[in-house]
């Protein structure tokens, strides 16, 4: 029987996931698809060519059984094979966890003390764990941490200003996304060393939106902070915003606690200012002037947290674009690029509307790419590392 790993990546109402089979040194992706635990949940997979393998309506309590549901159809109707470990994305590690880890239970308690780190991130991240443990106790799982990535960062970026003791008790900027990133570093460095030694800014534009300025594979910089809050303007998320703000709610308005989270969460950003969506697509087919505002108000900030970013590089030769807003909006790539001309970002339009590879001009001092993620590739590859499998 041929053994298999399980990578997965829990969202807000759905969970990605990818098997890999372990039969040569190099993983092989057997199946990728989505656990669908929306108001009409779903398991869809396709196969490594696109081809369907299964697109089915799931039980209307799949939050709760869908797992079993992925768990049963691997089992039964992929080729017999036998599924040895799974690798979760976790969003925050604290400063405990900096490195991929097996989850026994001692440690899922300790990443749920995290969760005031990331309220409703966390608890995403730590639900499949905890269903499939109870499912399949004497399988390995694997926790692959979004903020370990940036451990490179230095003390004066992390730091904030606020009294010493605070930075004691992990109140720092952390970084997120850092699976991404360490996905695109690792394919920079395939392509070229060169490349990968470049001064480089990775734009992970999707609902959750950051920027990373990496050199040489390490992280010196990122966007998000404290919080998957922090930085560019996101599909439901603010972004930076001033603390003035918060105190004027919590303090004038009468808005506190749950109330004020969710309206930062989940009705700010692209919502928030368009008033119709979320949706970076939705929003560019649209001839509303707020849809118009909102999606130029994402590249203002894109652009001016990357031209921020430069600075901590102390220089730029390299902008990367990944993830879906990243690999696939042509008019949002030559929005931020056009307001980066002066620091030498000049796109090719015939290239970047046709979703190139390389999309800058030849005389364009800073190399453009667009490279599509796989998060659940890297998850994978730590959960090999693990030995568990």
């Amino acid at each position: 029987m041929r053994h298999a790993i399980l990578a997965l990546n829990a969202g807000s109402s759905s969970i990605k996931f990818a098997l890999y089979d372990l039969a040569s040194a190099e993983l092989q992706l057997v199946s990728r698809g989505t656990l669908d635990l929306g108001d009409a949940p779903r398991l869809i997979a396709k196969a490594a060519d696109g081809t369907v393998q299964c697109d089915r309506p799931l039980a209307a309590d799949a939050r709760e059984t869908g797992i079993g549901d992925l768990l049963r159809w691997i089992e039964s109707e992929l080729g017999g094979r036998k599924l040895v470990s799974a690798g979760h994305r976790i969003v925050h590690g604290g400063r405990e966890f900096v490195e991929p880890v097996r989850l026994t239970s001692d440690v899922i308690e300790a990443l749920d003390r995290l969760t005031p780190l990331a309220p409703l991130h966390q608890p995403r991240s730590l639900a499949p764990i905890r269903t499939l443990a109870a499912l399949r106790p004497d399988l390995p799982q694997v926790g692959c941490f979004d903020t370990a990535f940036h451990q490179t960062i230095d003390p004066i970026v992390s730091r904030f200003a606020l009294p010493r003791r605070y930075d004691a008790d992990g109140i720092r900027r952390y970084g997120f996304h850092g699976l991404s990133y360490e996905y695109i570093a690792g394919r920079l460095k395939a392509l070229s060393p060169a490349l990968a030694a470049k001064r480089t800014i990775v734009a992970h534009l999707g609902n959750g939106a950051s920027l990373c300025a990496m050199r040489d594979g390490r992280s010196f910089d990122t966007t998000m902070g404290f919080s998957a809050l922090d930085g560019l303007v996101m599909g439901t998320r603010c972004g930076a915003i001033d603390p003035g703000v918060l105190l004027y709610f919590v303090l004038e308005r009468g808005i506190a606690g749950e109330a004020l989270q969710h309206m930062l969460y989940e009705e700010s950003g692209l919502l928030g200012i368009s008033g119709i969506s979320g949706d970076m697509r939705t929003l560019e087919a649209s001839d509303d002037p707020h849809a118009r505002e909102a999606v130029e108000l994402f590249a203002f900030r894109a652009a001016r947290e990357a031209a921020a970013l430069a600075n901590t590089l102390g220089g730029l030769e390299c902008l990367v674009f990944t993830a879906g807003i990243g690999e696939r909006s042509a008019p949002v790539r030559k929005a931020i690029c056009e307001r980066l001309d002066w620091l030498g970002v000049a796109i090719d339009e015939p290239s970047n509307a046709a979703h190139a590879e390389i999309i800058s001009r030849p005389d364009s001092k800073v190399e453009i790419r667009v490279v599509a993620t796989d998060e659940e590739s890297i998850i994978a590859r730590h959960t090999r590392m693990q030995g568990n499998a």
